[in-house]
């Protein structure tokens, strides 16, 4: 029998590994699901993240609508949305880890999938993928290079490297090449926001 896939997109790292390791976040996300599933059947997919305050952060929220919209456009992908709560004036991101990993535990409890992908990097979740693969499950991590905890790449079974090579045919907009003597900054962002 064919394994089931389920996939679970920390959005907030995944958006920041995004524009911190490529500037850039127009991912086909059809292909992305598509390619981390390889020839196995998907389940679902997930995305967890918070909504931006348009009147904090205007230019943060409109960028935000532009990929929520590609999003919205995925087959099988369901977006899970928070909000973040003032802490001593600044805005937090509030419960988004503890909805991704009470789907992760409660889909594999309810034996929903065979297989759970996580895309993340945040050590957070490894003692959960570890509960799921005490369920008897196979756990796999997509991540970022610069922006990975060794607890969560310990835990797991399969690895999926979110580099170049990986993501190359999976952009909406083709990219001029870059002028030569032009240098880029590639710093990794944490979690927050987006």
């Amino acid at each position: 029998m064919e394994d089931r896939v389920a996939v679970f997109i920390d959005g907030s790292n995944l958006y920041h590994g995004l524009r911190a390791n490529f500037s850039r976040y127009d991912l086909k996300f059809a292909d992305f699901i598509r390619k981390l599933c390889g020839s196995r059947r998907l389940f679902r997919a997930y995305y967890y993240n918070v909504l931006q305050d348009p009147g904090q952060r205007p230019d943060a929220y409109r960028e935000q609508q532009e990929f929520l919209n590609n999003l919205r456009e995925t087959p099988y992908l369901e977006a899970r949305l928070g909000s973040t709560k003032l802490a001593q004036g600044i805005p937090v991101e509030k419960g988004i880890d503890v909805m991704l990993v009470t789907d992760l535990l409660h889909f594999a409890w309810n034996d929903l999938y065979d297989v759970a992908v996580l895309v993340s990097g945040d050590s957070d979740f490894a003692y959960a993928l570890q509960a799921v693969k005490n369920m008897g499950k196979y756990v796999e991590v997509a991540y970022f290079e610069t922006n990975v905890s060794r607890d969560l790449l310990d835990v797991v079974d399969n690895k999926h490297l979110l580099d170049q090579n990986f993501l190359k045919e999976l952009w909406t907009r083709k990219r001029p090449p870059r002028r030569k003597g032009r240098r880029t900054s590639v710093v990794a962002s944490g979690g927050g926001g987006t």
